[in-house]
């Protein structure tokens, strides 16, 4: 028997899976802790996690594997990671944590990351990086040498998230092409390091780790790591990806013209392409896909939008509706457009689709001869589907083809008004998958084993449980709806 397990290592919980590898089937899943993590804010827009938590994690998750499928741990035969992208974690050479790790939605490094793209020079960035500096991981670093001098002195290695998972898996610090390129130093035009950005930032090269394919022997579950997670020695490492990249894997999404969403608290959608191509205002990013190959060129192009299913989550806690299917069902009875109602749901902090703008979230047109509750839930959905919409207008510029759309059925695209409305509006099929990260990642340690022949026998046993149809009958509407939309948006930029 062939089992894989798989880790989603977040910053609200880890995540694990056990996958039987011929059948593709789940056998156990858990998740630790039952509470989301705590993210440390000793200033406002800073955001810190201790690693060492996440370790402990990954230990409880798999003890509770454990005692859910009461498997034998030599049947493990590969171990995959996804994790939080572009978070900054650094140990000394004793492999000790030197300082609380610098997370995602941290935004100290804004400044920095704007202040490299004119000294190093917008043109030269973007055709090399395909990105902004920005906030990324090498703005982070910079930030710690400038204001932690004595700790950036005692540096060994700097790593993602989940490098440093893999390392307390194997005793190895490494790091992959796609991981480099969700820290914006990787130089799409070299395919190797982006030296450029180091040399401004003058961090020396030496503290990266040690490059390997995203599909590959990364290193063996060491005696100590294998005696503490109560699975075997030797057990191979290989695959790890940043949490988008690793959902677009999840989903079989990785040819150019497929694409993979996901509407949770924030939104995501995550087209493929094989051009090297960027958005000229840094407003969706583009990383190096997991399945990536010089001669075979994969790439990712995201676009976030923060203000996703935290908008309905507001909603429910403030309408006096007690359930999102109940709050689906009532939106329901409004039409589309919500007559004339328009939700911008940019409520969760500066917005990249916006240009790092924050213009809050805000209500238009409300007339209370008119709209009721069910206008102002239907409102709400479109309003984000629409946003999300805008997001991949602008993908498309960058050569981002929605053919395929591929997302969990979780979430906001559990609501048949949203799913059909994301259908209708961005015109694609929506195919809806009962899978999550930490089974993508146990899909992706089998094919870095090499017990999958190929990456398309890596999918067995995944179908999707709903397929969404763009809605015909409703075409029009939601064009005009979408129209009505972007002209309140259009209006709010302009004062903005």
């Amino acid at each position: 028997m062939s089992l894989l397990i798989g880790y989603d290592v977040g910053s609200s919980s880890v995540k694990a899976s056990l996958l039987d590898a011929q059948k593709g089937t789940t056998l156990a899943s858990a998740t630790s802790p039952d509470k989301e993590l705590e993210i440390i804010a000793k200033k406002p827009g800073w955001a810190e996690q201790d690693p060492n938590t996440w370790w402990e994690h990954v230990k409880k998750a798999t003890g509770k594997l454990k005692s859910e499928a009461n498997f034998n741990p030599a049947d493990v035969k590969a171990i995959g990671i996804s994790y939080q992208m572009h978070g900054l974690t650094l140990v000394d050479k004793n492999f000790r944590v030197l300082r609380p790790a610098i997370i995602w939605c941290d935004s100290r490094a804004v400044d920095i990351g704007r202040k490299a793209l004119k000294a190093i020079g917008e043109k030269k960035c973007l055709s090399h990086l395909l990105n902004s500096p920005g906030n990324f991981t090498a703005s982070k670093l910079k930030w710690v040498k400038d204001n932690e001098p004595k700790i950036f002195s005692k540096i060994y290695k700097m790593m993602l998230p989940g490098d440093y998972i893999a390392m307390k898996l194997t005793g190895e610090i490494k790091t992959t092409p796609s991981g480099l390129s969700e820290g914006i130093m990787w130089d799409f035009k070299k395919q190797q390091l982006a030296q450029m950005i180091l040399e401004h930032y003058k961090i020396p090269k030496e503290l990266v780790a040690d490059i390997v394919p995203t599909f590959s022997e990364q290193g063996r579950l060491t005696k100590q790591a294998a005696d503490e997670l109560g699975l075997k020695a030797s057990t191979v490492v290989s695959y790890r990806g940043g949490d988008q990249p690793n959902n677009a894997l999840s989903l079989n999404v990785l040819k150019p013209g497929e694409i993979a969403t996901t509407a949770g608290t924030s939104g995501v959608v995550y087209g493929i392409t094989a051009q090297t191509e960027y958005d000229p205002k840094s407003r969706v990013n583009t990383f190096v896909h997991v399945n990536h190959e010089p001669k075979k060129p994969r790439y990712g192009v995201l676009l976030c939008l923060n203000g996703t299913g935290i908008l309905n989550s507001w909603l429910k806690h403030n309408t006096g509706t007690t359930d999102y299917k109940e709050m689906d069902d009532m939106a329901a009875q409004a039409p589309v457009g919500s007559q004339g109602l328009v939700i911008l749901p940019y409520g969760n902090g500066a917005e990249r689709t916006l240009e790092n703008r924050n213009i809050g979230a805000s209500i238009h047109g409300m007339n209370f001869n008119i709209h009721n509750r069910a206008h102002l839930l239907r409102s709400a959905q479109e309003g984000i589907v629409f946003a999300l919409n805008y997001g991949v207008e602008i993908m498309r510029k960058v050569g981002v083809k929605a053919k395929t759309v591929r997302a969990g059925y979780a979430n906001m695209f559990m609501s048949p008004l949203f799913s059909e409305a994301f259908a209708t509006v961005t015109n694609s099929v929506v195919e809806l998958y009962n899978t999550d990260g930490s089974v993508g990642a146990a899909r992706g340690a089998g094919i870095g084993a090499g017990i999958y022949k190929s990456p398309a026998d890596a999918f067995v046993g995944l179908t999707p449980v709903k397929k969404i149809e763009p809605s015909k009958k409703l075409t029009a509407a939601y064009a005009d709806a979408y129209k009505n939309w972007l002209s309140v948006l259009t209006a709010m930029l302009a004062q903005a």
